[in-house]
């Protein structure tokens, strides 16, 4: 895995100005160095330059970038950041037309694959990617992410120049590109947040290129393309094909997921998803005579403090105890403790460069930066839960009729904390509601569904493109921020389309929640683990964590020139500090209750300052 960032123009010419804009690119990878610590390149060309720094895990030796290909006479350039899973077809479709890669490299697959089958190759790309090629002969600029948005893509357009990176932090190594933030972007942080609107870069003028498209860029402008969406259809398989196939699709997905030079390991929580996949995993390696590596993650004394509630009923420990030992896994326990996951919040802004899910990224950062010190490859269970609905608004009624997104069905804890000034320039309720119907109305409804399926289609639809996004944002970010690499095998495109269609009465056949996975999964994990309620990422209920965040926002807004004080209502946020918080009562999620909305306060302010966020009203 690694890092992609670089400029495009194709009216300048570069290289008058050689040494300028090679600093530029060398920048652009050192403020992204994290994601590849292994090796770092930059190619400049008159109208485009590339910059590339890389993890290696496939072909060690020959995968360095940017990589170039003649053909005929003519130069192409990748710079490519992801992996990909079916790299053994691709090569033989090359054999078939007399190309032989001279690497074992899925970089020059990809770039040979392009030259020989041109930019429709990517339907028959299955991973997780983002790249850029360049056609020096034509002067386009091609730009692709993966279906599900796994790997980041981020640009801008600076006085004509369009400007690409995987993070926003290269973007500002860019002469001209800084940080603004319009009512748009308040109501991503404040309306959305941690969610965004696919495509919204939050700031000014600085967009995402959405999951499953093609951007290219020539003299004549530029053009969008949409290469994969989630199409519905009539699910006409039976009930016992429906478990046997989806069985199947999950087991090769995982297998698929394991390609890797380097040696692999899992997270576990005790949950049917992270143990499905570790359970496959282990069985993979103990066929070749190695031992699967696992982790897990839990906080200080939550044996002592931990509250069960309707969101969380359980807890992780005992689960996972029960799986190591089925597994017979190297197993790793993993322990944050109230001031390192509260002294985590700023540095994992670092990692996003944005407000993002307050402690629930900045402990996950810290549990990657442990896992990171003797692993580069990890699999983990992430996205089950959006693919085979999980959550309980995919079953509870209110959720379901809601008309806006489940996730964050009510607005009032968020408004309460804001100024009525603020608020008057957001139109916070409305800007939510367009961006849901905005959401919804991509959807195809099949003509045979009732009016509840419809809603359901709805919510997994919304999981799939809205919430699961958040979550892949946050497995990269805190997993790159240290060098490793997560993969998703249950955000698998085969896998996501099949399950996709599998009718409600299926998925949760008899009122077992996920019953279609459950069934999958039967003689691959005890019926313990099997039938376990779902328990979602765990999170801290230490007294000490919310006293030390309210402490340290106190500080914060003490200051006279804090970045927050004209956004927020004073007297709500101090009388909200000095009431008890509650844990059950997400106001995201089923994580973000009380003590996360003071911690993602403390990012905001701190993304506000740190970046010298110019605020436009």
């Amino acid at each position: 895995m690694c890092s992609i960032a670089g400029f495009y123009d194709p009216s300048a010419n570069f290289t008058a100005r050689q040494e300028e804009f090679e600093h530029i690119l060398r920048q652009m990878g050192h403020v992204q160095s994290h994601r590849g610590p292994d090796d770092s390149g930059i190619r400049l060309t008159a109208q485009c330059g590339l910059s590339h720094t890389r993890l290696s895990i496939i072909d060690l030796q020959n995968g360095s970038q940017p990589m170039t290909k003649s053909f005929g006479s003519h130069l192409y350039h990748i710079v490519y950041n992801g992996e990909i899973y079916n790299l053994k077809s691709l090569r033989q479709a090359l054999f078939e037309r007399d190309v032989i890669p001279k690497t074992s490299s899925d970089t020059e697959v990809i770039l040979l694959s392009y030259l020989t089958f041109g930019p429709e190759f990517v339907c028959q790309l299955d991973g997780i990617f983002a790249f850029a090629i360049y056609d020096e002969r034509h002067k386009i600029l091609s730009l692709y992410r993966d279906s599900f948005g796994v790997k980041p893509l981020f640009y801008t357009i600076k006085d004509k120049t369009l400007v690409f990176s995987s993070e926003l932090k290269g973007l500002y190594c860019f002469p001209g590109v800084t940080a603004r933030l319009d009512p748009g972007g308040l109501n991503e942080l404040f309306g959305l947040g941690p969610a965004r609107t696919p495509g919204n870069g939050i700031l000014t003028d600085i967009h995402e290129l959405k999951p499953g498209t093609c951007m290219t860029c020539s003299s004549l402008g530029s053009i969008t393309h949409t290469y994969y969406r989630l199409t519905s259809r009539p699910h006409e398989d039976s009930y016992e094909d429906t478990i046997e196939k989806t069985r199947f699709l999950i087991t090769d997905a995982i297998k698929r997921q394991m390609i890797s030079d380097v040696p692999i390991c899992t997270f576990l929580s005790g949950g049917i998803d992270s143990s499905l996949v570790s359970a496959v995993c282990a069985s993979e390696l103990k066929a070749a005579g190695r031992q699967l590596s696992t982790y897990s993650f839990d906080f200080t004394e939550n044996d002592k403090y931990f509250q069960a509630n309707s969101f969380q009923p359980s807890m992780d420990r005992p689960y996972v105890d029960k799986m190591a030992a089925f597994l017979h896994s190297d197993h790793h326990y993993l322990e944050c403790d109230s001031l390192t996951q509260a002294d985590k919040l700023y540095e994992s802004v670092n990692a996003h460069d944005l407000p993002c899910m307050a402690d629930v990224d900045s402990s996950l950062l810290y549990f990657c930066s442990e896992a990171a010190k003797t692993h580069k490859v990890v699999l983990t269970g992430e996205c089950a839960d959006e693919v085979f609905g999980g959550y309980p608004w995919f079953h509870k009624e209110n959720f379901l009729n809601c008309n806006t997104f489940p996730w964050t069905p009510d607005l009032s804890m968020r408004k309460q904390l804001l100024s009525q000034d603020l608020l008057n320039v957001l139109d916070m309720d409305q800007y939510v509601k367009n961006a849901y119907e905005t959401a919804i109305r991509e959807i195809p409804i099949l003509p045979d569904e009732s009016e509840t399926e419809v809603n359901r289609r709805r919510i997994g639809y919304l999981n799939i493109r809205f919430f699961m996004q958040t979550l892949l944002n946050r497995m990269d970010r805190t997993s790159m921020h240290s060098g490793l690499e997560a993969r998703v095998p249950f955000a698998d495109r085969a896998l996501v389309d099949y399950v996709f269609n599998i009718p409600w009465e299926m998925k949760a056949k008899d009122g077992v929640v996920k019953n279609v996975l459950r069934q999958a999964a039967r003689s691959l994990l005890p019926d313990e683990i099997l039938f376990r309620k779902k328990s979602p990422y765990p999170k801290t209920y230490h007294p000490y964590y919310e006293q030390l965040l309210s402490k340290r926002l106190k500080d914060v807004l003490s200051r006279p020139d804090c970045p927050l004080l004209p956004l927020l209502n004073m007297p709500s946020v101090m009388q909200f500090l000095e009431c008890p918080k509650d844990y059950g009562s997400p106001w995201y999620g089923q994580l973000m209750a009380g003590p996360q909305m003071i911690a993602y306060l403390l990012q905001v302010e701190y993304f506000l300052r740190k970046y010298n966020v110019n605020i436009i009203l």
